[in-house]
């Protein structure tokens, strides 16, 4: 199984409501990097966010060898311009338990500010997902800590945003961010935003990346089944994700367009 770079290709692939998954997909080196970036976009990305580079000095070793894994060089940031993904990376002091996010390199982020994040170990940074520390938490910190070099693991997931910019902050009210959205409108102003995600432990210095990878597509342009598995996602979160996520907003138009088109999925 492999995970392709388009919202409609990943959205199979992605948790459809429910228990929270890691759902991964271990890939081939020639699958852990979109192979067609648009660079100019990147560097207009980071030149709009400059905030989203953010380095601790223990980023410097690994962020110098992931440039040199890339063929760039510099460190941290040059690495991230080069490729569509945004990047980050974790480590640990032999005294530690948890892995930190020591450096990051984020231009598209999805609801997140990583000046906000920088320091915290994993658990923390998920803190705002609900279920996570209950059926996530123990697993992931597993994964990371035995995850071993040369190997390479990818997941995805999905969100609705109302607007298909490549970065997005909610706002602080759901009702307002959705407000223009209307059942005669929903497949054009409803946008789903899937995140490609992959690990890799750095063979020399043994920092974690974690590498992002950000599609958007509007919710007309979907495939019928995808919208289909959607609408079943969106009935299906987990209690208090759906808050998170503002669904309250949006669900209603989504699974009424849904229905309009299940049909088209048959």
């Amino acid at each position: 199984m492999t995970l392709g770079f388009s919202v409609d290709a990943l959205l199979p692939k992605a948790r459809g409501g429910g228990q929270l998954k890691m759902g991964l997909v271990k890939l081939g080196d020639q699958e852990w990097l979109q192979p067609d970036p648009d660079l100019a976009a990147r560097a207009a990305g980071f030149d709009d966010f400059p905030q989203g580079i953010q380095l601790t000095q223990e980023a410097d070793a690994p962020g110098r060898e992931l440039a040199t894994m890339l063929g760039v060089h510099g460190t941290l940031p040059e690495a991230a311009l080069t490729c569509h993904e945004d990047m980050c990376l974790l480590t640990r002091a032999p005294d530690e338990e948890h892995y930190r996010l020591i450096g990051a390199a984020v231009a598209w982020p999805s609801d997140w500010t990583p000046a906000d994040k920088m320091g915290l170990p994993l658990r923390a940074l998920h803190t705002p997902i609900a279920g996570y520390e209950e059926q996530l938490a123990s697993g992931v910190d597993r994964f990371i800590t035995t995850l071993k070099p040369g190997v390479i693991y990818g997941r995805c997931n999905w969100f609705i945003a109302p607007t298909e910019a490549m970065r997005w902050i909610a706002g602080a009210n759901p009702e307002d961010d959705f407000a223009h959205v209307s059942p005669d409108n929903v497949g054009d102003t409803l946008f789903v935003r899937s995140e490609r995600q992959t690990l890799r432990r750095l063979p020399k210095t043994g920092a974690i990346l974690f590498t992002i990878g950000i599609y958007v597509e509007a919710l007309g342009k979907l495939s019928p089944p995808n919208m289909v598995a959607l609408s079943s996602a969106v009935r299906n979160l987990v209690e208090g994700e759906g808050e998170r996520r503002g669904a309250g907003a949006y669900a209603d138009a989504l699974i009424g367009y849904a229905k309009q088109h299940k049909g088209d999925a048959d």
